[in-house]
């Protein structure tokens, strides 16, 4: 998850096991707005196979219906997925099994995701097989639901998809305002509170200079105003504030 950066320094930050691993979690969200709810990506769902939750060294079962349950929600309420990319961790949960075979998961909604990530995805090598599983994810095209957005698009009013690239060729940002206010959910760009510092990047990242560029540009304008930025990965902040102090950027809980 840090790249480049030596254990012996990301190590102070997080625990590693005899593996190497350290712990996370997939935190999902909802946005509102329109009389729309927007779910931001799906996580690792249940339709992993064995192999598959040994790479991920996945524990538990998907909380997703239930997390929506919490919220007054059920999957047949979303009217959006939006996918920032298809690694399995972020689209795994967008379908379900239904007699051995994998459907969408949320049948009323509309599934946004970029041409480029969408192409990859389908058309995966050797380097990407493991993360992009397209027997899983053509059921989306196939059931008609499939939007493919090229670059940057508002698709409602207020409400931005933003191609970032970085971690894949076609990775996508949320940006959403409200009277003034700002609610950001770039993904892995910024998996972790800990990923605000710019050289912190995943080497699981296709392109890292990208990363790192988009990363930079955006903290600064996150410091600037009071703004929200959603974590992926985080164990103990899942929304927070950016705050630079001595050309650092910290984050705090929303």
């Amino acid at each position: 998850m840090f790249g480049v950066v030596p254990k012996k320094i990301w190590g102070r930050l997080a625990e590693a096991d005899e593996n190497n691993l350290i712990r996370m979690e997939t935190n999902l969200f909802v946005l509102t707005a329109y009389r729309k709810n927007i779910l931001l990506d799906t996580g690792l769902g249940d339709c992993l196979t064995e192999k598959e939750k040994r790479i991920y060294a996945a524990s538990g079962v998907s909380d997703i219906e239930n997390g929506l349950k919490q919220i007054g929600l059920s999957p047949d309420d979303i009217d959006v997925v939006f996918l920032t990319h298809l690694h399995t961790d972020h689209a795994g949960g967008a379908v379900k099994l239904e007699n051995g075979q994998p459907v969408p998961r949320f049948k009323n909604a509309v599934y946004m995701v970029q041409k480029d990530e969408w192409d990859d995805a389908m058309t995966p090598d050797e380097r990407t097989s493991a993360v992009y599983i397209p027997d899983r994810l053509e059921v989306l095209e196939q059931s008609g639901k499939l939007k493919l957005i090229d670059g940057r698009a508002e698709f409602l009013p207020g409400i931005f998809a933003v191609k970032t690239g970085g971690h894949t060729r076609g990775h996508q940002a949320i940006e959403a305002e409200s009277e003034g206010a700002l609610f950001v959910y770039y993904a892995d760009i910024v998996p972790s509170s800990w990923h605000l510092k710019i050289p912190y990047v995943a080497a699981v990242d296709l392109f890292p200079q990208e990363t790192m560029a988009v990363k930079k540009k955006l903290l600064e304008r996150l410091a600037r105003r009071d703004s929200l930025i959603g974590f992926d990965h985080d164990l103990r902040i899942k929304i927070g504030r950016v705050r630079k102090e001595n050309d650092l950027y910290l984050a705090v809980p929303a």
